[in-house]
């Protein structure tokens, strides 16, 4: 009975369906990750200056809780690139058939940016925590102020720059990554695709904003 149970689950996740399905559930966490992320840095906004610092030493607080966020962020993040790696190599090796041309070139497209911007955000990724989570990328860290080391860091303008830029890739992906979660978790009805595509765009655009405002913030002497 395992056994069986066991190669249903096996021959399922190798299949698209369950490829697309692993894609879409990683995707959906790596997006939650994402909006509480955001959250939690929109502190610096609060009157109390002391209120990010103070977030950021709550969470260091509490180690094993951390430790074990970050494993699992880990893992989710290396089976959703390797999801996309395999279902990029399946497409590329699939041709299209004229009465599907259309819809293939849409694929196309999404799969073309998704697989351009998602390398590049996980290479940002990388030096957005050697940048404000070990430091080895701040000219002037410091592990007891986390409010002080984004000011200071946003201060450098190409940093806020590529910053930006970051953002407006993760939102690019954010937007067509949403988009094919709808399809993939069944939510596609023709009646309802004009609302999921612009839910899509708005919901990661608004991200994309909520984390942009803090350099530009920085940049115009708001953040200070």
């Amino acid at each position: 009975m395992g056994g069986s149970t066991g190669c249903w689950v096996r021959d399922f996740l190798r299949s698209s369906i369950g490829k697309k399905g692993v894609m879409a559930t990683t995707g959906l966490m790596l997006f939650g990750f994402v909006v509480v992320h955001l959250l939690g840095n929109l502190q610096v906004f609060l009157p109390d200056k002391h209120a990010l610092t103070e977030y950021g030493h709550m969470i260091k607080s509490k180690p094993l809780v951390l430790w074990g966020a970050r494993l699992g962020l880990l893992v989710i993040v290396l089976l959703h690139v390797a999801t996309a790696i395999r279902l990029a190599l399946e497409n590329k090796a699939a041709r299209p058939v004229k009465y599907q041309v259309r819809r293939w070139r849409e694929a196309d497209y999404a799969a073309r940016t998704m697989m351009v911007s998602g390398p590049l955000i996980l290479i940002y990724a990388v030096y957005h925590l050697l940048h404000f989570t070990t430091g080895h990328a701040h000219s002037n860290f410091n592990p007891d102020d986390v409010y002080a080391n984004v000011v200071t860091a946003f201060q450098n303008k190409a940093v806020s720059l590529v910053y930006i830029v970051a953002m407006l890739m993760l939102a690019q992906h954010l937007s067509h990554g949403l988009w094919s979660m709808c399809q993939t978790f069944g939510v596609n009805h023709p009646k309802y695709t004009p609302t999921l595509r612009f839910a899509s765009i708005a919901i990661a655009s608004a991200i994309a904003v909520g984390y942009i405002s803090i350099p530009v913030s920085v940049m115009l002497g708001i953040l200070k």
